[in-house]
Order: C-alpha cells, then sequence, then structure tokens
C-alpha cells in the first residue's frame, strides 16, 4: 500500500465511522416525532422482516406525533405489534385505517439519560477514529522498516495523520455538543 493510499483509506474510515454515528443519532429520541426513529424497527412482511418505512408511510402530522399509514391494511396489526416490542417506550393508536404515535413531552430525567446516551455513542466515535489511526501509522512504520520512507518522511505522514485524526475528533464533538443542545432544549 502506498503512502496516498493509506491516507485515503484513513480518512475515508474516520468518515464512516462519523457517518455510522450520525445515523445513530437520528434514531436517538429528542421529543419531536422524527420518522428516522422508526427506521431500526422491524415488521413480519409475509415472513421476511422489513423495515417499516418499506410497509408504510411515515408522516408527520403534528409536532409530536407520528403518523403511520400501512401499504395494506392487513399490516396495520404486525406493524403495531413491531412498535410496541420496539424499545421505543411509545404505544400506537390504532384507528383502524393507520398508527399514530404520540410523543410526549421528555422528563428531565429521560433528556439526561438520552444525553448520556449520545455522549457514549460518540466516545465509541471517537475511539474508532483513533484505532483508524493507529493501523494508519502501523503501515506507515512498516513502510519505513521496509525502507520505502525515511524517517523524516515517517514522521511528517504520522503528523498529517495525527491532523486528520484531531479534525474528525472535532468534527464528532461538534455533532455531539449540536445534539446534546437539541436534546435539552424544552
Amino acid at each position: 500500500m502506498s503512502v496516498n493510499e493509506i491516507l485515503k483509506d484513513a480518512d475515508h474510515r474516520m468518515d464512516q465511522s462519523i457517518e455510522s454515528m450520525k445515523h445513530d443519532f437520528q434514531s436517538i429520541r429528542t421529543g419531536r416525532a422524527n420518522p428516522l426513529v422508526l427506521e431500526r424497527v422491524k415488521v413480519d412482511y409475509y415472513g421476511v422482516e422489513c423495515p417499516i418505512n418499506q410497509v408504510a408511510n411515515v408522516t408527520v402530522p403534528e409536532p409530536r406525533q407520528l403518523m403511520v399509514t400501512p401499504f395494506e391494511r392487513n399490516m396495520l396489526g404486525p406493524i403495531e405489534k413491531a412498535i410496541q416490542k420496539s424499545d421505543l417506550g411509545i404505544n400506537p393508536l390504532n384507528d383502524g385505517q393507520c398508527l399514530r404515535l404520540n410523543f410526549p413531552q421528555m422528563t428531565e430525567d429521560r433528556r439526561k439519560e438520552m444525553v448520556r446516551q449520545v455522549n457514549a455513542r460518540a466516545e465509541q466515535a471517537c475511539v474508532a477514529i483513533r484505532n483508524v489511526r493507529r493501523d494508519a501509522i502501523e503501515h506507515l512504520k512498516a513502510l519505513e522498516k521496509s525502507k520505502e520512507l525515511s524517517e523524516d518522511e515517517l514522521k511528517r505522514h504520522e503528523h498529517k495523520v495525527q491532523e486528520m485524526t484531531d479534525k474528525h475528533i472535532a468534527n464528532v464533538h461538534e455533532l455531539q455538543k449540536r445534539k446534546d443542545e437539541e436534546l435539552m432544549e424544552v
């Protein structure tokens, strides 16, 4: 692997860690209705586990309400059961046509619990980014050991990897801060 390939791969893997964290942040409930909270809820559709958005239309008629309208009416029951079994803590209201999910105002304790989840997920992303840094530096040291890089070049490229790491970790902390503020907003 060349130096440029090592640096590109490290940057790409660090970006993937951040994207994964962003995806996880979207599924954390903030007190406002967000269709993405249902993304991880799977429903049995003729023997196949499918995300709800593949068997129903999910809309936000009000700021604290989601409306789930199945494409096939016979899917209303299985979707309702899947939502009840999920860890969302929301009981859907079935009106025969669609399901309504009302999101209650979050308590201070629940907000703090969500902030803890966000912080834990952000820390996981930072650890993943640092692991990528370690792998990249190990590859660079292997190149130096095989005499493809001089010691000065190794130090310069290690510095580039560290700058890349610092940039990505700063990005994680910025996203974490925004999510924390969103959660603590009443």
